[in-house]
This record gives C-alpha cells, sequence and structure tokens, in this order.
C-alpha cells in the first residue's frame, strides 16, 4: 500500500509506476468521482466519442434482443 501527501497547493504525487501502467502523461486530464468516502481519479480522453468507439464491438446487441422479444410477444398474441 502506498500513501501520498496533499501539499499545500493542494497537489499530490502520482507513484511513477502509476503513472505510466495508466498512461498518464504531463497534461493528462482526470476526473475526480466521489463514491461517497472513496475518491477516484479517472482519466478524461481527448476525444470521447473516438475512445468509446467499437467499446460493445462483439457483445450481445441489446436492439436486437429487444426486437426478438416483441417478436415473441407477438406470436403469443398479446
Amino acid at each position: 500500500m502506498e500513501y501520498g501527501t496533499v501539499s499545500a497547493k493542494g497537489w499530490v504525487v502520482i507513484p511513477a509506476h502509476y503513472r505510466a501502467k495508466y498512461g498518464f502523461k504531463p497534461g493528462t486530464r482526470l476526473r475526480f468521482v466521489d463514491y461517497g468516502g472513496t475518491l477516484t481519479l479517472v482519466p478524461v480522453p481527448d476525444d470521447p466519442i473516438r475512445a468509446t468507439r467499437g467499446m460493445l464491438k462483439g457483445k450481445t446487441s441489446l436492439t436486437r434482443a429487444l426486437l426478438v422479444e416483441r417478436q415473441k410477444e407477438r406470436a403469443r398474441g398479446r
């Protein structure tokens, strides 16, 4: 377990191995998320749309599942 200290200016040093592991470079924007007692740093991508592109590729299509379910309901006469 590692610890850091908040400076008088509010700065905290992120250990080098975490910066390398998560790709934090100078200028990386971080979002602070408070989970009610746990503070989490989340990197903000330069282009959020591009960063999430293909994220669900290969996963079950919820639209297709909904259409199949509706088709089954029609077949049952609902």
